[in-house]
């Protein structure tokens, strides 16, 4: 797309400034908004081709995004990056590297010979696509943050300067607008790291006074890794984080993959729940439970033959109302879940020990699967804090 000989740079800056200033608040996404952009710039004239958007987001599993557009896109395409990106060599020597480095602005003429400007994979891959032209610039977020915003065209010659100035003058309420975006993101991935889906949507839509929250029946799960303090004693710190970590992997991916919330790890231990305002909530936890030992003999099997410890633990299950919600100092808060039915669970857990068994499951959970799920009743035994003895069974899957 070529633009309209002689645009009018004061008249594009004033309508897709005020369009990015006044009509975007009710925009959540900022790849929304960056389509969005990137199609008025070339309705006025600016002969954008391809644009991108480089964002350094703070998420445990990922480093940054990459929104992209391209001309004929609607919507742009969002590209996850993982921390280990900045040893390959599409990041080595790449524009993006160049910015966060330092450098101000990144202009390449791609309609010169490769061998005459600088070489990287990306100038490659536009000159390839018929582009003539690219340019970048940081976009700076508050504390000196530096993200990186490209454009390049397929204009023969390039882009004007008029062209220039116009993006150029984008740069600062850009930055704005990302920034929002980002920081409402990023406070939903927080909350989300830390608390849980549910709990992190429950706070976002304002339960954070103490005492706030509900009543939820669900199904309870606590799983405690045995022997710990041995391994804490006997292996350096970091491979007992690794160990740590490697064992909460294969329980807790299964928890959350068949619908179960972790509220908080405790130690080596875990808590997570599985309301019953699913139906099939039950099931679903001792499907979890089976993936997760699938997932630990597995992992054994790999300390095993790197010398590392055999990991073994316990996990108690039981069924019941609990206090969902906000616990805590005035000024420092849990969102988590407490009651008899949580403080059954843990004491199944501690059983498991005692009774040689892995999994305990009470009787009031047993009555919801035991059609679905070939259990072993183990008898009534006294349970700490409980005047009846409890009926349990155990779980083999």
């Amino acid at each position: 797309m070529n633009a309209p000989p002689n645009i009018d740079p004061a008249a594009a800056d004033s309508n897709v400034i005020h369009w990015l200033t006044n009509e975007t608040r009710d925009q959540r996404f900022i790849d929304n908004i960056f389509a969005e952009l990137c199609l008025r710039l070339q309705r006025a004239g600016i002969p954008i081709k391809r644009a991108s958007l480089h964002l350094m987001i703070q998420h445990p599993q990922w480093l940054g995004a990459r929104v992209l557009w391209v001309d004929g896109m609607q919507e742009a395409t969002i590209t996850r990056v993982d921390y280990d990106v900045r040893e390959r060599p599409e990041f080595i020597g790449s524009p993006v590297e160049e910015i966060q480095g330092g450098v101000a602005e990144i202009r390449e003429n791609l309609e010169r010979d490769a061998s005459q400007g600088r070489t990287h994979g990306v100038f490659d891959e536009l000159r390839s696509n018929g582009l003539t032209d690219y340019v970048a610039w940081p976009m700076y977020h508050t504390l000196g943050k530096r993200h990186v915003v490209a454009f390049s065209t397929d204009r023969p010659g390039g882009f004007e300067d008029a062209h220039i100035a116009v993006l150029s003058n984008l740069l600062p309420i850009l930055a704005l607008v990302s920034e929002i975006r980002m920081k409402n993101r990023l406070a939903r991935t927080l909350l989300e790291t830390y608390v849980g889906t549910h709990a992190g949507e429950m706070i976002l839509a304002g339960a954070t006074r103490r005492g706030s929250g509900t009543t939820v029946r669900a199904a309870i799960m606590i799983c405690d890794l045995r022997e710990f303090t041995k391994i804490s004693d006997n292996w350096p710190r970091d491979d007992v984080i690794d160990i740590l970590n490697d064992y909460f992997d294969a329980m807790s991916e299964p928890i959350v993959r068949h619908g179960g919330e972790i509220l908080k790890f405790m130690g080596d231990g875990l808590l997570a729940i599985f309301p019953l305002s699913q139906p099939s909530a039950c099931a679903n936890l001792l499907h979890a439970v089976t993936e997760a030992r699938q997932a630990m003999t597995a992992l054994n099997e790999k300390n095993r033959e790197t010398g590392g410890a055999p990991l073994h633990y316990g996990i108690g299950v039981h069924v019941g109302d609990v206090m969902y919600g906000n616990i805590g100092s005035r000024s420092r808060l849990d969102f988590t879940v407490i009651g008899p039915a949580v403080n059954m669970a843990s004491r199944l857990e501690t059983l498991t020990k005692q009774l040689g068994k892995q999994v305990l499951l009470s009787r009031a959970f047993a009555d919801l699967v035991e059609s679905e799920f070939e259990l072993e009743h183990v008898g009534e035994h006294p349970v700490r804090g409980f005047n009846d003895p409890i009926e349990l069974f155990a779980f083999h899957d």
